[in-house]
């Protein structure tokens, strides 16, 4: 597991982030067991308190599920996955829409841009 970790945001939000992106893309399976928390600490080489508390919003949001003496594993419902991969795209589209607004491109502008780039 590799994380490029921007210093723009905190680094339990990239691991989150990270976790929701592999999901997406069906790299980590529903129910596939995930590293403990130190494990995944000692891979990224960040504190481990900083796993921690990404584990715990990511329970929080139901994408990974953890049962005592149990290692944690990625969660099975199917909709959480789509909501996430929702989410993952309003958002990504939100950052373009905001991009394109600072430097004043036009809705017209931006629907004939990405009219050609999706044709080619």
């Amino acid at each position: 597991m590799i994380i490029n970790f921007d210093s723009k945001e905190p680094i339990y939000f990239q691991i989150i982030t990270y976790f929701k992106q592999q999901m997406v893309l069906g790299k980590l399976g529903l129910g596939e067991e995930v590293p403990s928390r130190r494990e995944l600490a000692t891979m990224l080489k960040v504190n481990a308190n900083t796993v921690q508390r990404a584990y715990k919003e990511m329970e929080d949001m139901g994408m990974i599920q953890t049962v005592r003496n149990f290692p944690s594993t990625i969660t099975t419902d199917e909709i959480i996955v789509q909501h996430i991969r929702k989410e993952l795209i309003e958002d990504a589209v939100g950052k373009f829409i905001k991009a394109m607004e600072d430097i004043n491109v036009t809705p017209a502008e931006i629907m004939k841009i990405l009219g050609d780039k999706l044709v080619k």
